[in-house]
């Protein structure tokens, strides 16, 4: 029977503690769907959420939703794996449901598979997210011993016991952020090589392969050594029959050349993580195919070999199985003449001399690491997939500036999150991107591989001269010199914006530039449609109608006086040669020139009373008595309530312009996850948790601490009101004001006059502070005195969007354009 009284199991001994889960569990054998009130439902822990392409279901017309999600959760006495109800996956698209919180479970339901015996689970219909952290892992030290709960009867249900999805047609889970990363236990790694004596006497070689390719043959085995490896490429998609829709391709050698070899489908979570750089492989029962011409390959001029081009190596779980032999390095005999990996590694000093989308590798001391970021994949429809990716500066001791580095993730999840400054970081087969007007970046292509400190014992580079001169220079560094230089998270865009925004009459939709032109309607539904750490950058055309200067809050870890308040934590980089004669150009000139501002600073602070009232931030409003109660209500505040070093300017239209605005979207204002934090190694585990993605499975590792709150000089928040006055946008405004913002590299530092309006086109502040010389930059109040330029102005607002979880969106202007600015062609 699938029933009786006891309804619950599990393959170990029940607790004896009271359990919700185990409770909830035998309520739902007598009633198709059970709904908790809130004397009922008890908080439970989310220990892992985990995603896998969704089933079609029969007469389906629309599929809700291209991927399903399998919640984990806990009460510290058991543990429940539960099907998510597709209706609640934005939660975890916005991760406002992630593991390491506390869910209220309102409403769920048990579903049985009817097409096999003995399996079902229970579904998640309803539940409530807790704001703050966990009530209940404070009390787990592991979740790993707790006991799996299972309906009595389904206990030998292998399934409901292993890491596999509860939608029993999806053999493997995805992870959680990308396609492109292992995830899950049916990913082998780490197991020993072969001590299988080899018959080498009757190989062929990779050379006689292409005249065999099309006439009837049995392949003699082949002996290789891998030379390069690109990532993983998920091709699972809605009516597939592959268990496991993968394809990796490695360039493999021999004595006679190079070729390419393709790894498919469940091969791939067997071999790939065992197929590293300098392999070598003893291939039977491989079978040969034309080469694909459209795919990314990797530039090996370097090899001196031929590159045999027109045929690839298919290797295949069937039809005919594959046979693969990892070969022990002890075992490799000199006589087999395989060739030895060569490198190209290019020094800082070198890449401007480099062609645009050359390859390159590199070596770096970590100084700066961005957050992870997603961006959608172009081109592709259901099922969506996105790109993760972060930006690093690393310096190797031959060049005043970093290299800045585009780093996408290559199936190395281990590496790629634990990239932090201080770590030496080894990227190969970089693609060099010149920029005009700017410093060159690298961005990383499909054969890219990273290696930090701990994972560079026997890679073939370790012997490179470049190499072993880059680990000699570090030998002179000194830590705590180093450290003042180094910078985590935080807001950060490359390439900066060209100087004249250009789109093209031929395409209206914009893409012809760095930024799409989109209306303010089009920017709404970006908005709403944004997901987790997702990052678009969007233009649209309007006019500034309001701006305000606000210092950041002051919380309890940054208490002193107000100039230590001010001041940001220094995380310098090497001051350049045309910064240092910018600096110099203007000291003389704009000392005069702040006293002047200054004093219409207070003139203008005296009379603040006369202007609207700051506006609260979060939501959206339409004109009405909503919006008239807000402002009243708000203007009724005490000074203590308000903030008091809040300047502000309003164009003489905007008084009337925002009672006919249909809508008016209301950012947040900056974000502490906008502002980079200096490294420290005592904080270490938080910077890298504050800076990486939300992780797919809870551990005690996470901490539930969270970086102490960043020092910021203050930022201006913007109102732009669309071109054709129905939307408005708030945006906040952060320029860079000094030389140790990780911004500043390869920023275009062109004396400017220090308006409001020039502040918004170059991105910073005039000089720059430098906390070395201790050059005095110019207040940001000061400038908002010369807002009154933007009257009426009608300008084009370069806007970074990107969704930092749960409610907090950061829109934050990259750069303003004025007509004179634009072109058409």
């Amino acid at each position: 029977m699938m029933e009786d009284n006891s309804s619950w199991s599990s393959m170990v001994t029940a607790p004896s503690q009271v359990s919700f889960l185990q409770r909830t569990l035998e309520r739902l054998s007598s009633t198709q769907c059970l709904k908790l009130g809130p004397e009922e439902s008890v908080p439970v822990a989310v220990v892992a959420v985990q995603r896998y392409l969704s089933e079609r279901t029969e007469g389906q017309q629309e599929q809700l939703d291209s991927y399903s999600y399998d919640v984990t959760v806990t009460d510290g006495v058991w543990r429940a794996k539960c099907f998510l109800h597709p209706s609640l996956n934005h939660l975890v698209h916005k991760n406002t449901l992630r593991t390491g919180s506390d869910v209220s479970i309102t409403q769920c339901s048990f579903v049985y598979n009817e097409r096999r015996l003995g399996h079902g689970y229970i579904c998640i219909e309803q539940l409530r997210c807790a704001a703050e952290g966990s009530a209940v892992l404070p009390r787990i030290s592991t979740v790993g011993p707790l006991p799996m709960l299972v309906k009595h009867g389904m206990e030998r249900s292998s399934v409901l016991q292993s890491d596999v999805p509860l939608q029993l047609s999806r053999k493997h889970y995805l992870s959680l952020w990308n396609n492109d990363d292992p995830e899950g236990d049916v990913w082998t790694s780490g197991t020993p090589s072969s001590e299988t004596v080899l018959d080498v006497s009757k190989i062929t070689l990779l050379s006689s392969l292409e005249c065999s390719f099309r006439i009837s043959w049995k392949p003699l085995p082949l002996l290789v050594k891998i030379i390069h490896k690109s990532r993983l490429r998920y091709y699972g998609k809605f009516g597939l029959k592959i268990d496991y829709p993968y394809q990796a391709y490695f360039e493999v050698a021999d004595q006679s050349g190079s070729m390419s070899l393709v790894l498919w489908n469940e091969l791939c979570p067997e071999f790939y993580q065992r197929l590293n750089v300098g392999t070598v492989l003893y291939l039977q029962n491989y079978s040969l195919k034309q080469s694909y011409p459209n795919r990314s390959r990797p530039q090996m001029d370097h090899h001196r070999m031929k590159n045999f081009d027109s045929v690839e190596i298919c290797l295949n779980p069937r039809n005919p199985a594959s046979v693969i032999t990892v070969v022990s390095p002890k075992n490799v005999a000199p006589q087999w003449g395989l060739p030895e990996v060569s490198y190209q590694f290019t020094t800082r000093s070198e890449l401007e001399k480099l062609p645009n989308n050359s390859a390159c590798d590199v070596i770096g001391l970590v100084t700066f690491v961005g957050r992870v970021e997603r961006v959608k994949s172009k081109g592709n429809k259901a099922p969506e997939k996105y790109w993760t990716y972060r930006w690093v500066h690393a310096v190797d001791g031959t060049s005043n500036h970093p290299f800045i580095l585009e780093l996408f993730s290559s199936s190395q999840a281990e590496i790629f999150s634990h990239i932090c400054p201080m770590t030496y970081l080894v990227c190969t087969q970089m693609r060099v991107c010149q920029v005009e007007g700017s410093l060159p970046y690298l961005t990383s292509s499909c054969e890219t591989e990273m290696f930090i400190t701990g994972y560079h014992k026997g890679q073939p580079y370790v012997s490179d001269p470049r190499v072993k001169g880059f680990i000699q220079w570090t030998k002179t560094l000194k830590d705590n010199i180093i450290l003042q230089k180094t910078a985590v998270g935080g807001h950060y865009y490359y390439p900066h914006p060209p100087q004249l925004f250009t789109q093209s009459t031929a395409d209206t939709s914009g893409f012809s530039c760095q930024a799409p032109l989109v209306s303010v309607a089009d920017l709404k539904r970006e908005l709403e449609t944004l997901q987790y750490r997702e990052h678009k950058k969007l233009a649209i055309q309007g006019q500034i109608t309001a701006v305000e200067y606000t210092k950041s809050p002051k919380t309890s870890e940054s208490r002193g006086t107000e100039e230590e308040e001010v001041a940001p934590d220094p995380h310098s980089h090497p001051v350049t040669a045309e910064q240092a004669a910018v600096d110099s150009l203007a000291s003389d000139e704009s000392s005069t020139h702040r006293r002047k501002r200054r004093i219409q600073m207070n003139e203008a602070a005296q009379t603040r009373g006369s202007t609207p009232p700051k506006r609260r931030f979060g939501h959206r409003t339409k004109k009405g008595e909503d919006q008239e109660l807000e402002e009243f209500q708000h203007e009724e505040q005490s000074p203590s309530q308000a903030d008091s070093s809040a300047l502000s300017w309003v164009s003489s239209g905007w008084s009337k312009q925002r009672q006919e605005v249909s809508e008016h979207l209301r950012g947040g204002g900056l974000h502490q996850d906008s502002i980079s934090r200096r490294f420290t190694f005592d904080e270490k585990n938080e910077l890298l948790q504050w800076s990486n993605l939300q992780p797919t499975r809870w551990t005690p590792e996470q901490t539930a601490d969270t970086v102490p709150p960043a020092l910021c000089p203050g930022h201006f928040q913007l109102t732009i009101l669309g071109i054709n006055k129905q939307i408005a946008v708030d945006a906040a405004f952060l320029p860079v004001s000094r030389s140790d913002d990780p911004r500043v590299v390869g920023l275009p530092l062109e004396p400017h006059d220090n308006t409001m309006l020039s502040c918004l086109s170059s991105g910073f502040l005039f000089p720059l502070r430098d906390s070395a010389n201790r050059t005095e930059a110019t207040p940001e109040p000061d400038v908002l005195v010369t807002a009154n330029e933007l009257e009426d102005t009608h300008v084009v607002c370069v806007l970074d969007l990107c969704h930092l979880g749960g409610d907090e969106v950061e829109i934050l202007i990259n750069k303003v354009y004025k007509l004179t600015d634009v072109s058409l062609h």
